[in-house]
């Protein structure tokens, strides 16, 4: 018994060969992009987007433990941040308390929640307002999304910084693999502002894509969590994590097990999620490009402060 679970246990670190082939992929592409703007000038920074939004995938994946089981060396492989932004450690870090079902969408214990608390909107200007009903829509999300998300982190990065030390060497990491990324950026010939504004800005737009409609406000957790039963472009870029329902009932099984997993039990899947199915993110785009998918404040919580309690 024990030497049949040894062997799955070899067979399970040789079947992460896909995880494998995506690093690399990636990688390669994101050169070859940088490599190819002296030639083709803009039209480089398609590529360098998606390069950008892959690379974000393939940390989500990292930080479920793959494709090795040594962090250490999970995190070498996504320590470059092709992205500028966000540190690798903060982003795992608020991602694992995000994966509380029980906290799902609460505007205050979910980091990645977009929906605010009453008492919080109350408190924003007209022209914050503005903002955030057009970050409601799907057209809002792609334009004025990162921003918003991106300014709201630093704030609480900042403010935090002062007495979290490991929130400081998080970012002392990051600032390391800045040098290199900005480094290669350069040699190319690419300016690094431009770099910013085409190619990790629109990169972080992408991801939005799937965060746009990831999660809803419901009374139960298990009814918060789509299912997108897209086509194979957007299951690639995002690691089919589309089947959002499926990853969060089994975060850590591997990005390229997940459509077996939801095929085996997609009508218990839908059951469980209330029947929150999206057929493709062209949908998404027809029904809320220019139109709010849900309310700003949180329809559940009409407090100043506190969490949502069931």
């Amino acid at each position: 018994m024990q030497r049949g679970a040894s062997r799955g246990g070899a067979w399970d670190r040789f079947a992460e060969w896909p995880t494998w082939t995506a690093l690399a992929g990636c990688y390669l592409a994101w050169a070859l992009s940088l490599a190819a703007y002296p030639s083709i000038g803009l039209l480089a920074f398609v590529p360098m987007a998606l390069s950008v939004a892959f690379h974000s995938s393939l940390q989500h994946e990292i930080l479920h433990r793959h494709p090795t089981r040594n962090a250490g060396l999970n995190e070498a492989l996504v320590w470059l941040p092709l992205g500028l932004y966000i540190p690798y450690r903060r982003f795992r870090d608020n991602h694992l308390r995000h994966h509380n079902d029980e906290r799902l969408t609460d505007p205050h214990d979910d980091p990645e929640s977009f929906y605010l608390a009453e008492g919080d909107y109350a408190r924003a200007g007209p022209a914050m307002r503005a903002l955030l009903a057009l970050n409601a829509t799907f057209a809002g999300r792609m334009v004025v999304g990162p921003a918003l998300a991106l300014n709201a982190f630093w704030r609480q990065e900042w403010r935090r910084a002062a007495g979290d030390r490991e929130l400081r060497n998080a970012w002392a990491h990051h600032a390391a693999g800045l040098a290199p990324v900005l480094s290669a950026v350069l040699y190319m010939g690419v300016p690094i502002w431009l770099y910013a504004l085409l190619a990790a800005y629109p990169g972080v737009s992408l991801i939005m894509i799937r965060s746009f409609i990831e999660h809803r406000a419901h009374a139960e957790p298990k009814k918060r969590t789509v299912v997108v039963e897209s086509g194979p472009f957007f299951s690639l870029l995002f690691l089919n994590n589309n089947l959002h329902r499926v990853h969060h009932q089994h975060p850590n099984t591997a990005w390229y097990r997940l459509p077996g997993v939801y095929r085996d039990g997609r009508a218990r899947y839908l059951a469980d999620n209330g029947g929150y199915l999206i057929h493709g993110y062209g949908e998404v785009v027809r029904r809320w490009l220019v139109r709010p998918r849900e309310p700003v404040v949180h329809p559940l919580d009409h407090r100043t402060g506190a969490s949502i309690k069931e």
